[in-house]
């Protein structure tokens, strides 16, 4: 039941977190999900991570590559467009603003 109810909580939160993933430079998408893993968020399988790089790909947030391995499989690396940046921003702001309304409730042990 809990693993479901974070689940949930993540799917809200999935397209920030993987735009996060990306501020720092470009990256793919094991690597992202690596991220995400250490970050404490638990494992995101490529099901459910690549649609959200193809929607954040589409929706012109995020530019993709595709690069032949030197050793290995080609990879394609994910990076930030500017109007990426500039949705982060203003998401991260909205979503910490709700945070803080639902940790505040909370908070008070749902007293009004």
């Amino acid at each position: 039941m809990a693993a479901d109810r974070r689940s949930s909580w993540l799917k809200g939160v999935l397209d920030l977190l993987v735009l996060s993933c990306l501020i720092a430079g470009e990256s793919y998408g094991y690597e992202i999900s690596k991220a995400l893993a250490e970050a404490g968020l638990g494992r995101i399988k490529g099901g459910t991570l690549y649609p959200v790089l193809n929607r954040l790909e589409q929706a012109g947030l995020v530019v993709g590559e595709f690069r032949a391995g030197e050793r290995g499989p080609g990879r394609r690396y994910y990076r930030l467009t500017d109007q990426g940046r500039e949705h982060l921003g203003a998401e991260s702001g909205a979503w910490l603003d709700f945070h803080t309304a639902v940790r505040n409730k909370l908070s008070a042990g749902g007293t009004s």
